[in-house]
């Protein structure tokens, strides 16, 4: 009988997962057992189901992946995450990585790329889609110029979140901490940023590509 690896796809637009889902599909040895739309349903599906491989979308609604990536690996250290990105800043990579991302693959790849990426995370190995893994490896090189990468992964999150205009309340509620944690966050992230007001974070973030 033919051993099965069991994927969990999360990611938020559903023309999409059913776009790679069909794509993966069509291996007889990799089997989706499970779906998900948003963080939280990851979670639980994650619980149910106990995949070999999550591939999951980085921008999701309710927290973010990077966050995701922590909180599941929290519940299994030994949890396998392919993350399948829009984004091809190496920041967002770096940040996917050090949370413990096993693979990071933009969306933008073509399609055996991801495939092959689910099978090198499925054995444990690390991958980087071959469109940025150059820059990827620049940025590295190059991290003392690059003050996000300073960041770990929760106050990365917490500095999108920010961005997207949401509150320490509702930030928060999202990540299942305090509005005083939040905001604690938020004045540490301005000083290892080296910015003074939100006004600086936002233009720094413009610069960097953040937004």
């Amino acid at each position: 009988m033919l051993e099965q690896t069991r994927l969990l796809l999360v990611d938020d637009h559903a023309v999409v997962r059913e776009g790679y889902r069909r794509l993966l599909e069509t291996r007889p040895d990799l089997a989706i057992v499970a779906e998900a739309a948003t963080a939280r349903e990851a979670m639980d599906r994650f619980r149910i189901h106990g995949p070999d491989v999550v591939v999951l979308d980085l921008s999701l609604p309710d927290m973010g992946g990077v966050e995701l990536i922590r909180r599941l690996l929290q519940r299994d250290a030994g949890a396998r995450i392919l993350v399948f990105s829009m984004h091809r800043e190496p920041l967002f990579a770096t940040q996917a990585l050090r949370a413990g991302a096993l693979g990071y693959v933009t969306k933008s790849s073509p399609p055996e790329v991801l495939v092959n990426a689910v099978y090198q995370v499925a054995a444990r190995r690390q991958v980087i889609s071959p469109d940025i893994a150059p820059e990827l490896a620049l940025a590295l090189i190059d991290r003392p110029r690059e003050p996000l990468a300073e960041l770990a992964p929760r106050e990365f999150e917490i500095l999108r979140l920010l961005l997207d205009g949401l509150g320490p309340e509702e930030i928060g509620a999202r990540l299942s901490i305090s509005a005083k944690t939040v905001q604690n966050c938020h004045y540490q992230i301005k000083s290892k940023l080296g910015v003074r007001s939100d006004i600086e974070l936002t233009r720094l973030a413009l610069r960097l590509g953040l937004i």
